[in-house]
């Protein structure tokens, strides 16, 4: 990517994001386009991100494939990891070797080699106080995000985590809680469905996925709806 492509591809994803700051937008459509952006732009292998839902239980809202995710899953069950450091303390965390990983997280370490990542560079979701979550990005090569990469990375976290937190600002907390949580078990939905169309045609998950999302944007249907409808065996793609 040349840089005045990467810069109009940086430009577009801002405006995408900015777009969200209205009432009642998709938080999984546009959690799913920051991953698959910010991928293509930091040369980034996979991305993802962890969301915490209304009892404070992280889980894996946003993934690039299904490697990625279970990654997240992975720290999630061992309770250690820099996703979930970068949560809990809402502060960058960054590895940019496999030592540095293996130092600080064993068992994130052993996972990651074997997925093929070499470093990571996880962004806090955070505004303030509050802390949601965190946007990750995972690399097949060892060393730091530059400077500007890091910054610009950071600037797509804060506006993801303004449109997370705009209808809370609109409404109650409780309400905005509740469209947060909602997006979460959608996501459960959303698995089951990428199961369904894996079998059905015998292809892999991050392929099942990709022809889900597809088919919701082309027919103009929330992907969750797209999902029941595929679980119910209502649709068949």
């Amino acid at each position: 990517m040349t840089d005045t492509t990467r810069e109009t591809e940086l430009l577009e994803t801002f405006v995408t994001m900015a777009d969200s700051l209205v009432v009642g937008f998709d938080i999984l459509d546009l959690l799913q386009t920051l991953v698959e952006k910010t991928t293509k732009l930091f040369d980034a292998a996979d991305a993802g991100i962890i969301l915490a839902n209304t009892r404070g239980e992280l889980e894996v809202i946003a993934s690039t494939s299904e490697r990625s995710r279970l990654i997240g899953l992975l720290q999630l069950g061992s309770g250690a990891g820099p996703c979930l450091e970068a949560f809990q303390t809402g502060r960058v965390v960054s590895a940019t070797s496999v030592d540095q990983m293996t130092s600080r997280w064993s068992v994130f370490a052993d996972a990651a080699q074997e997925s093929g990542y070499r470093s990571v560079h996880a962004i806090p979701l955070r505004l303030r106080t509050t802390s949601l979550g965190s946007l990750n990005l995972f690399r097949e090569t060892e060393g730091v995000l530059n400077e500007s990469d890091a910054a610009a990375a950071q600037a797509l976290a804060d506006v993801a985590t303004i449109s997370l937190l705009q209808e809370r600002t609109l409404r109650e907390t409780d309400v905005a809680r509740a469209q947060l949580q909602r997006a979460l078990d959608s996501r459960v939905v959303i698995e089951q469905a990428k199961g369904v169309i894996s079998q059905q045609h015998g292809i892999d998950m991050d392929e099942a996925f990709r022809r889900i999302r597809e088919h919701a944007r082309a027919s103009r249907t929330r992907l969750v709806i797209v999902a029941q409808e595929i679980v119910a065996r209502q649709l068949t793609l």
